[in-house]
């Protein structure tokens, strides 16, 4: 099966694990999804993620993270920009996702970055996801 967009593949493979209280997933690698998870993991998200050779492509086995009572941490996670109708925002224009308690993932010219990240470094770029 040939898949044309791998981040949107990945982020309905968390929506679907976070759903059925998985702790565990694996997705298909490449560096949008490496930078994606990178920023899920450091605001918190998941616990972590490694990249793993099987058989001729490489995989993401990717650790959720649960709240102490199991509660889930990811409840939406949506894809915005698509290879159909790529999504472009300024700094001064990036969505603040639930007026800070969420984050966006911007892919920018200095690598994937969180919203607040691009706030800080004021620059902007294409809005990959919004996670809530």
């Amino acid at each position: 099966m040939a898949l044309n967009d791998l981040t949107a593949d990945l982020l309905t493979r968390i929506r679907n694990a976070a759903r059925n209280d998985a702790r565990n997933l694996t997705a298909l690698d490449n560096k949008l999804n490496r930078g994606v998870l990178s920023v899920l993991q450091s605001e918190g998200y998941i616990d972590g993620y490694e990249a793993v050779e099987n058989g001729p492509r490489r995989v993401l086995n990717v650790k959720l993270k649960y709240g102490p009572r199991g509660e889930r941490l990811i409840n939406s996670i949506q894809r915005v920009s698509k290879p159909g109708c790529r999504v472009y925002k300024q700094v001064e224009d990036i969505p603040r996702p639930l007026q800070g308690l969420g984050i966006a993932v911007i892919s920018t010219s200095h690598g994937v970055l969180s919203d607040r990240a691009c706030r800080e470094k004021n620059v902007g770029g294409e809005v990959v996801a919004i996670v809530m």
